[in-house]
């Protein structure tokens, strides 16, 4: 598993997932978009934090400084 997500995309998909988790805690998030927005955002937070999006690797992608 090489990362191939540089520091912006990071940085980025963790600021959503905290954004999201903040509006399902205040209560302005519910339904079945939490459920969606909260499956997302914990990929989210699981690629940010790892520096490795799958997703990337058939799409020949990369977001990290060489």
């Amino acid at each position: 598993m090489k990362k191939n997500m540089g520091l912006i995309d990071r940085i980025l998909r963790i600021a959503f997932a905290v954004v999201i988790l903040i509006l399902y805690l205040t209560g302005s998030l519910y339904g079945t978009a939490a459920v969606v927005l909260g499956v997302i955002a914990v990929v989210f937070l699981l690629t940010g934090l790892l520096g490795f999006c799958p997703l990337y690797v058939p799409l020949k992608i990369s977001t990290r400084k060489k």
